[in-house]
């Protein structure tokens, strides 16, 4: 053969991350679900863990490389409103449905830890792709809000919770299961959902007719959607069919798909209502109180999602770095590296455990007060910091990979756009923060419920105990209190997480956690403090092992 052009050979060059079992392979989700009573779920767990590491992730790649696209009219000129999706994108939904990720909890609410459960299926769903988990993540949540209308539920319940997927555009009596997407925001209020215009007019049928807008309708091809109007008595939330019983296509006319940043394998859109048929839920002039049953669950799973990110991220540099070597040393060998690697290593930990201890006290609210107190402060500090540090977490394992973390060859950028969408969606920060806020003015049990959390871990970790301290008389200083809430708010999330580290990890991990993250020997960027002495317990529960 004639080398004479033959410059160089490919080496020191890692082999790609071949199929893994999500589950299998991450110690920390497993001791979480287990100490949190799923351990009777594994098998399903597993069966899902192998399916996201081969062919779910195949096909997140192929479903966001061909974005959906908009049919507004078909060749004849009849309006149809068709939101074509790549073939990758069913099969995601299929599979993911098959294993009830957007109806565990419900399918087996007589178990303990069905929402613990719930989550870390959707934790091990969003690793291969983030974009399906908007519909599966609505489906999941509209329960508590559709209960309000038994007429409905009747209908409707059965086939949401069933484990199948169904694409077809039919009336919801002919399906044998269907998808359930919200629409909240206009265009001159965004999260202020009270100054909303559109108008519900009841008819003399008994249903309404709805005529306005939503700048953000979230996942058009679902078969029914949730949505906020104005009635003679206020804001009331209704359910608006996409397809009626005629087979006509109800009057929700769409716009545009919007043109994401990330998300690519999801449809979002614009639409107005031309006297679209829809039916009240629960009582007229209730309807942002009904809604945000559901938007408690979707905030959870904004706070799974990014830490299912973080996680992602986390696998392919370990991956990465494990491999490829620079200056005479495997770059995970490398003391500064192996630095940075602990540090991500640990916020990932982290991030799962407050998630995860979410899910449980949404598990345990039934029947236990201080439980659904926790529920309901804890939800929007978790939704706040996890989502907020996952964009900074990405682009630290982009920099790992060096120049091939910003190729769009492999999963890095992708995570990386996906990264800010749950900080923004369902609520900015500051709107968690506000939140938050509210929470502690309404019900003096939600501080109790929140302190009594740390009082579990209570002299284990000297650092911690005066952390909480200062936080107490934070929260008990009115001046200026909501410029201050985002600082009270990120310093109880670090809190939460480490006293939750302390209750459900290895002490080398919690005592990372609380010497980094409760001292000042932690700067603004990944592995700014010394791990030099957990390093290797860090990494070592993190990496993947075939």
């Amino acid at each position: 053969m004639n080398n004479a052009f033959q410059t160089h050979e490919v080496m020191n060059q890692p082999e790609p991350l071949p199929a893994y079992n999500l589950w299998s392979t991450d110690q920390a989700l497993q001791e979480i679900v287990h100490a949190m009573a799923g351990t009777w779920a594994d098998q399903q767990l597993l069966d899902l863990g192998q399916l996201a590491g081969s062919k779910q992730m195949e096909h997140g790649e192929l479903a966001n490389k061909n974005k959906p696209v908009l049919h507004a009219f078909d060749r004849y000129g009849h309006r149809i409103d068709h939101v074509e999706f790549h073939p990758s994108y069913h099969e995601i939904m299929k599979n993911s449905m098959e294993n009830e990720v957007h109806s565990f909890s419900w399918n087996h609410a007589d178990q303990t830890g069905a929402h613990v459960v719930r989550c870390a299926l959707m934790y091990i769903n969003s690793q291969a792709d983030s974009g399906t988990a908007c519909p599966l993540t609505m489906t999941h949540a509209s329960i508590p809000t559709l209960r309000h209308a038994p007429e409905l539920a009747k209908v409707w319940l059965a086939k949401i919770l069933n484990a199948a997927y169904d694409p077809r555009s039919l009336p919801i009596e002919q399906k044998f299961s269907c998808t359930i997407g919200m629409g909240m925001t206009e265009k001159q209020g965004g999260s202020d959902v009270r100054s909303n215009t559109s108008q519900a007019i009841r008819q003399d049928e008994g249903y309404y007719h709805i005529v306005g807008h939503k700048f953000f309708f979230s996942a058009p091809m679902c078969d029914a959607h949730l949505v906020l109007a104005k009635t003679e008595l206020g804001i009331s939330c209704f359910l608006v069919p996409r397809i009626l019983s005629d087979g006509s296509l109800n009057r929700v006319r769409i716009q545009r798909l919007k043109d994401k940043l990330g998300d690519w394998s999801n449809a979002s859109s614009e639409v107005e209502f031309h006297n679209a048929v829809a039916y009240l839920v629960g009582e007229e002039g209730r309807g942002i109180v009904n809604i945000l049953e559901m938007v408690a669950f979707t905030r959870l799973d904004c706070a799974i999602g990014s830490a299912a990110i973080m996680r992602q991220a986390l696998v392919q540099v370990l991956h990465h770095t494990a491999q490829r070597r620079a200056f005479g040393k495997l770059l995970i060998d490398q003391p500064l590296m192996r630095n940075v690697l602990a540090d991500l290593s640990l916020e990932s930990e982290a991030a799962l455990v407050l998630s995860m201890r979410v899910a449980q006290a949404v598990d345990l609210s039934k029947s236990d007060p201080t439980e659904a107190a926790f529920a309901r402060i804890a939800t929007a500090i978790a939704k706040f910091w996890i989502c907020k540090r996952t964009p900074a977490f990405v682009n630290e394992a982009q920099e790992c990979l060096g120049g091939i973390g910003y190729v769009e060859e492999n999963i890095l950028p992708r995570l990386y756009r996906q990264a800010p969408l749950n900080s923004i969606w369902e609520g900015s920060g500051n709107v968690q923060c506000l939140d938050v806020l509210r929470a502690l003015n309404k019900d003096p049990r939600v501080k109790e419920a929140l302190f009594h959390e740390f009082s579990k871990v209570s002299g284990l970790n000297a650092s911690l105990d005066l952390f909480v301290h200062e936080l107490t008389q934070e929260f008990s200083d009115m001046t200026n209190l909501e410029v201050r809430s985002r600082l009270i708010v990120e310093r109880t999330a670090i809190a939460l997480q480490a006293a939750l580290l302390l209750q459900y990890s290895p002490s080398a991990v919690a005592e990372a956690f609380c010497a980094s993250r409760l001292s000042r020997d932690h700067g603004f960027t990944f592995g700014s403090a010394d791990f030099s002495k957990s390093s290797s317990i860090l990494i070592q529960r993190a990496v993947v092992i075939h």
